[in-house]
């Protein structure tokens, strides 16, 4: 099929069946870029002097330009060895914003009878106040070790695994079906970058926000002016 320009900014890549919320048992996010306005790293990076060297890499990774998600982060981790605890309240409190419609999308989706899934190649620093901020049903993300009220470069190994890479990302998205008792047919997977490709691979609903062109391209479904939000556009 042709992509299909639904309105203004909205573009439909494949043929759907007609869509409805209540279809859905769940809804999968990426944080950074995606439910909300920046890119964590990249501002924690600001802190320490090198926020255009981290986000090169980051732009790079999104891109899918940079394969290896894990040894990108890695790299951009150590870059922010010494950046305060305090420096990182900062950034969620001056420069984190939810973007449009986020809120408004997750209540439409919990009003549906939706669980909601944050699975981010960020931080727990910013992803557990976010799932604070929405009433989140489930979470991952990588940690930031700290010691001293200081960032060691390094970052912790949680029981599941080291970094969420996008294939943490797709096992998550099939682990909180499994969980759910339900088919990943049934859950919808919302990203921007390329590390957001394998869940939206394996979801029932891929939906791009404004994206990376990879990204673009292979979602059933992008969003490319507006709020997310305007997913509830496309359902009866």
């Amino acid at each position: 099929m042709t992509p299909t320009e639904i309105s203004p900014g909205l573009v439909v890549n494949t043929a759907l069946p007609a869509l409805k919320l209540g279809n859905f048992k769940l809804i999968a996010f990426d944080m950074d870029s995606t439910l909300i306005n920046i890119e964590c790293v990249d501002e924690i990076a600001d802190a320490a002097g090198r926020k255009a060297e981290v986000a090169a890499i980051t732009e790079a990774t999104m891109r899918g330009e940079i394969a290896d998600f894990k040894e990108s982060l890695r790299r951009r981790v150590a870059l922010l060895k010494g950046v305060t605890v305090a420096s990182m309240d900062d950034v969620y409190h001056q420069r984190l914003k939810l973007n449009p419609g986020a809120a408004e999308l997750v209540h439409a989706c919990k009003e549906a009878g939706m669980k909601v899934l944050l699975v981010s190649g960020g931080f727990t620093f910013f992803a557990d106040r976010v799932r604070d901020e929405l009433g989140i049903d489930y979470i991952r993300a990588n940690v930031l070790d700290i010691d001293g009220g200081q960032l060691t470069g390094k970052l912790v190994d949680q029981p599941w695994g080291d970094i969420c890479d996008g294939e943490e990302k797709r096992k998550t998205l099939l682990e909180t079906c499994s969980k759910l008792g339900i088919s990943p047919q049934q859950a919808i997977a919302v990203g921007d970058g390329a590390n957001d490709l394998p869940m939206m691979g394996v979801a029932g609903l891929s939906v791009a926000y404004h994206a990376k062109p990879k990204v673009r391209e292979q979602a059933m479904v992008a969003i490319n002016t507006g709020g997310l939000d305007r997913l509830l556009e496309l359902m009866a």
